[in-house]
């Protein structure tokens, strides 16, 4: 008999808890009565936009990043992403005394491309539509000599996702489930790692927009399949196939997959903003917008929530988030 190991283990993400301590921020679990009431369960958000650079992504890069050797160092980082882990490995280069050179598409929010470029890196843009942003980055670091840490597609980059879900588990004990965004996979295997590591029992739930369906399509098929790339006010959501690494993980552990809506999800910021007092951006409100419409199913008593991040500038919060006609 042969067995596979997996890619990132509970030990793994506890080595990178290790790694992050003092770097990045132990963000709060904040709970709310109303929200209670509202869905009939003991909610606890893990807000993870109070985390460096505004999301989570910041965990998974500075793990990757700080295990680069001197030399690659020296030479410098290259990244791709539409905002978020744009950021995080800028921030992370920064950090560690780098440079980062980061491929975004045109039209990532300028908000995240002001803050990328601000944290120090470089930026070099794409038609998220027409062109591979992968292929881009990879022939910069060819030509350059730069390491690619991907947003989602690395064993480090799962680890240091995961540290999230391990403090909120720390934080409130046994859960009867969890839920998280789901883009290219590495936030959910790193939650579903930790989660199904200490607590056996647990349901884990995966959250994408409907227009984003790639993970849920794929765990139904048994298999990675790939869409159109998505139109969705979830930018950091809008990818058209899971990660391989990612998937091989998502498949053992992911318990299934809820949709939700633009609407939905425009809801959902709307009610975290007048009722939680928080700001979050679409991608990191999709869990808050399964939970508030019932798309989570039957929840059990207590509930935990991966709020994945807060990136948004003013006028696109107020565009989405004002009076509907």
């Amino acid at each position: 008999m042969t067995t596979t190991t997996p890619p990132v283990t509970l030990d793994d993400v506890r080595d990178a808890a290790a790694r992050l301590k003092g770097v990045a921020h132990r963000t709060p679990v904040l709970r709310s009565r109303t929200l209670d009431a509202l869905v009939g369960a003991e909610v606890h958000l893990k807000c993870e936009n109070f985390q460096r650079v505004g999301a989570f992504k910041f965990r998974g890069a500075y793990n990757a990043a700080s295990r680069l050797t001197p030399e690659q160092l020296a030479r410098g980082i290259a990244a791709y992403s539409s905002g978020n882990h744009a950021q995080a490995v800028a921030l992370a280069a920064r950090e560690l005394g780098t440079t980062a050179v980061i491929v975004m598409p045109e039209d990532a929010p300028p908000s995240k491309r002001a803050a990328t470029y601000g944290y120090g890196a470089e930026i070099v843009t794409y038609d998220r539509y027409t062109g591979d942003r992968v292929a881009i980055a990879e022939a910069l670091a060819a030509e350059r000599g730069l390491t690619v840490i991907p947003p989602y597609e690395h064993p480090h980059i799962m680890a240091g996702q995961g540290t999230a879900a391990l403090e909120l588990l720390e934080e409130t004990g046994e859960l009867g489930a969890v839920l998280a965004p789901v883009g290219g996979g590495g936030l959910i295997a790193g939650t579903a790692t930790v989660a199904k590591g200490l607590h056996p029992g647990i349901r884990v739930i995966g959250v994408e927009p409907e227009a984003g369906d790639d993970t849920k399509r794929s765990l139904e098929a048994g298999r990675r399949v790939s869409i159109p790339v998505p139109h969705t006010i979830a930018d950091g959501q809008a990818l058209h196939t899971p990660g391989e690494l990612t998937f091989s993980v998502n498949q053992r552990l992911v318990d299934e997959i809820a949709l939700v809506s633009d609407d939905e999800i425009r809801d959902a910021m709307r009610f975290a903003f007048e009722r939680l007092k928080i700001v979050v951006e679409p991608s990191g409100a999709t869990p808050l917008a399964a939970l508030l419409t019932g798309r989570a199913g039957t929840l059990p008593r207590r509930v935990g929530v991966i709020v994945s991040g807060g990136n948004i500038d003013a006028e696109r919060f107020a565009e989405l988030c004002g009076k509907r006609d």
